[in-house]
């Protein structure tokens, strides 16, 4: 406990501007200035930021770490709370964040299942509840407010006015689920260790590698053993084989996001990231200029421009140009676990060690 509150009480105290200039834009070129690292805020060198959410109502980021939950004053990029096991959270690791159409923010743990919090009052959901499972990892809500909930073992829908859960698996194409996105339609999509599924509300569809998810292993790697119907014991989101080298299944899917025109991204491990277009899969790597081939996060600004947190840094892409982020620009570690979109455009960025702040 000791250590826990030492990593709390730094938390936001050290705010390190980072050296890394702006683009220089000549005037009347019409190029764009390329957003730069501002500033980075330290969590402990041994605590992960595993998850961002921001509440632009209250005008909040909500930090999930590997050592309690920190909500963010986005004014003044100052703590208004953290929480920890002891506060009400049903533990200290939390791998996602959600935020319903009530207001409750959700946190989804490792292995104590999943808390929910507003205006001072907590309740934890347990499997005994109708939880799927006790590892929580993703959360999305659809038009009607219905909450979406990812685990380990299957997904759970939560209807919020009578808080019955109904666990899907058997339709799914592998029953861990990693991310979840919902689209204009109002469908379902489930970033999955098999791949992705999605569901209409009637019907079930799924992809995965052989129908052009994840780019090929044109780096020969080795295929990853941390993945499958094993025990959970393998499932350390190791990314690296016993040799130090990294590893390749195209198949899992740690990321999904659906853009306004409604095309699909899936963040795979060793495959980079892919687009669906309904059709077809379109894969893009480091080959095409992806910073790394395991992407473990996505989100996308109002203009269009897509942003991948991978396993070597962080990549923006409008389309055409690529432009990377690393530990040499600006970044506390190399690692992006978590990409979230502020109100003023700024990208917060969650890796080992603490928060970075991309603007202009």
């Amino acid at each position: 406990m000791r250590a826990t509150i030492l990593a709390f009480s730094l938390f936001f105290t050290f705010c390190i501007t980072s050296s890394v200039a702006r683009a220089e834009v000549k005037p009347g070129s019409g190029a764009v200035t390329i957003p730069r690292v501002i500033e980075t805020f330290e969590v402990g060198s041994g605590v992960y930021v595993r998850a961002l959410a921001v509440e632009p109502q209250k005008n909040t980021i909500w930090v999930g770490t590997s050592a309690g939950v920190h909500e963010i004053d986005l004014a003044t990029n100052k703590a208004r709370n953290t929480f920890t096991r002891a506060s009400g959270l049903a533990n200290e690791y939390v791998f996602a964040i959600g935020v319903d159409k009530d207001g409750y923010k959700w946190f989804g743990t490792n292995a104590g299942g999943a808390s929910r919090y507003r205006d001072g009052k907590w309740k934890t959901y347990f499997p005994m509840h109708g939880l799927a499972d006790y590892w929580i990892y993703s959360f999305a809500s659809q038009s009607n407010g219905d909450l979406w909930i990812g685990t380990w073992a299957g997904a759970n829908r939560v209807n919020l006015r009578n808080m019955k859960f109904t666990t899907y698996v058997k339709e799914l194409i592998n029953e861990w689920v990693y991310g979840l996105a919902v689209d204009k339609q109002d469908r379902v999509w489930f970033g999955t260790e098999g791949g992705v599924s999605m569901f209409d509300g009637k019907k079930w569809r799924s992809w995965n590698h052989k129908d052009g998810l994840g780019g090929p292993n044109l780096n020969n790697l080795s295929a990853s053993a941390n993945t499958g119907l094993g025990t959970r014991t393998r499932h350390d989101l190791g990314m690296l084989s016993s040799e130090g080298t990294p590893t390749y299944n195209p198949n899992y899917v740690f990321s999904i996001h659906v853009a306004p025109d409604q095309s699909v991204w899936a963040g795979t491990w060793g495959g980079g990231v892919s687009r669906f277009d309904g059709t077809r899969w379109q894969n893009y790597t480091t080959r095409d200029g992806l910073a790394g081939d395991i992407v473990y996060s996505i989100v996308q600004e109002p203009s269009g421009v897509l942003w991948f947190g991978t396993n070597n840094g962080v990549s923006r892409y409008d389309g055409k140009n690529w432009h990377n982020y690393d530990q040499k620009t600006g970044l506390l570690e190399n690692n992006v676990y978590a990409l979230a979109l502020v109100p003023n455009g700024d990208i917060w960025v969650g890796t080992r060690r603490g928060v970075t702040r991309i603007g202009r």
